[in-house]
């Protein structure tokens, strides 16, 4: 079967494109790492191609182990002879950081006789801020063709089928980069970003203002508590009325069938075992919901790679980097893919440590257990105008101490 191969940066959209042209379910988030493995799928467009997604790196010349696995991978993939022709996505609203990767594929794949399609992704945020993108300037100097696109819209995604098929039908292969060194290249994405960015800055003057203060060593460091602290009392504020409609909804269905059952020992059996045993445990589901939900925002909205960032310098002193607050965290909704996320550490020692903390960390199988004691023991009252509930604190202050016991072990 013929194959693509799909490329970018990351953190460039790449496994929402791929999961929007397949029909597939990579994860997606809004940080770099979560692509880990090579995976593929065939076109929902264009079944007799199959997608190959490669782990985004930001150049070909690796600085880990991981990343010199996928550049190998990447590299022996261009000289098979079932690959017909490559797609890279950049992010067109941070054109700097994609186009020296970009230039050195389009090179490669000159070298090996494979076209390339570029797909200028999140087309839509710079509509969104009256950006304007010159495609036509920025194909003219990449000597390829760029199809401004959004994976997380849809816009522009089918145009990418007929140009894939063009490319296997008459593959416009050209030469302009071939002999060209990796610091020539390096110059030109300077250059290249330099002219095609887009201006206006807006979105770049507001992106800038918010990582002042969310990566300010004082402001940055509050609101991550404050964050964190919100995570957990959520558990108790947002997720008290699903709870209560869920305790309602068993006592209504238990009330409806219980009687139907004729047999003394069987509706013993429904009442106390089915319903009474089983509702325990789904009364607090919702509990679970919020917290992963919440999780799932801090991921989409950006915010956990600066906490990363916010927490490198503290995790250094357990052996650990920034890079392991992610998964570290991830592990408090649940630990194994946590553990499958922090494959994704440079460091094989920090990785290895990264491994070892998140069992450590009160996942929330735990949840249930920790709400009934805090529930009976801790007062259901507030402090500070009703801006602090005690449970919430107390939720945040067991989780917190559990992670710093599994720091200092990891430490140790």
């Amino acid at each position: 079967m013929p194959r693509t191969l799909l490329v970018g940066s990351p953190n460039s959209g790449k496994s929402l494109l791929f999961n929007r042209l397949t029909g597939l379910s990579q994860k997606v988030a809004n940080f770099p790492g979560i692509t880990v493995d090579v995976g593929s799928g065939s076109l929902q467009a264009m079944p007799e191609m199959q997608l190959v997604d490669f782990p985004g790196t930001y150049s070909l010349q690796a600085i880990s182990a991981e990343e010199q696995v996928a550049v190998d991978q990447f590299e022996q993939a261009l000289t098979d002879d079932d690959v017909q022709q490559v797609l890279c996505v950049v992010d067109a609203t941070r054109l700097e950081k994609s186009l020296y990767f970009t230039l050195q594929v389009i090179r490669d794949c000159q070298r090996n006789g494979k076209p390339v399609t570029v797909l200028a992704n999140m087309i839509d945020v710079l509509d969104k801020h009256d950006l304007e993108f010159d495609v036509d300037g920025l194909a003219a100097a990449l000597h390829a063709p760029v199809l401004p696109i959004s994976g997380r819209t849809g816009r522009g995604v089918e145009a990418i089928v007929p140009q894939l098929r063009a490319n296997a039908t008459a593959p416009d292969v050209r030469d302009a980069l071939a002999d060209s060194p990796d610091a020539i290249l390096r110059g030109t994405a300077h250059q290249l970003a330099q002219r095609f960015s887009p201006r206006g800055d807006v979105l770049v003057r507001t992106q800038t203002r918010l990582d002042s203060f969310f990566l300010h060593s004082v402001t940055g460091g509050i609101a991550f508590f404050i964050i964190m602290y919100l995570l957990f009392q959520s558990i108790f504020t947002w997720s008290a009325p699903m709870m209560d409609a869920v305790e309602a909804a068993l006592g209504w269905l238990a009330s409806v069938i219980v009687p139907m059952i004729g047999n003394d020992m069987a509706q013993d059996f429904t009442a106390d075992a089915l319903f009474s045993g089983i509702g325990a445990f789904l009364v607090f589901v919702p509990q679970i919901f919020v917290l992963t939900f919440i999780i799932g925002l801090l991921e989409d909205s950006g915010y956990m790679a600066r906490a990363a960032l916010i927490c490198h310098k503290p995790l250094r002193v357990f052996g650990l980097t920034g890079k392991s607050f992610i998964p570290m965290l991830s592990g408090v909704a649940c630990a194994i893919p946590a553990i499958y996320a922090a494959r994704a550490i440079d460091s094989p020692r920090k990785r290895l440590l990264t491994y070892m903390a998140i069992p450590l960390m009160p996942c929330s199988a735990r949840l249930p257990v920790y709400t009934l004691l805090i529930a009976a023991f801790i007062p259901s009252g507030t402090a500070l105008g009703g801006l602090v509930g005690w449970q919430g604190l107390a939720m945040f202050s067991v989780y917190f101490f559990g992670m710093l016991c599994g720091l200092i072990i990891t430490g140790i």
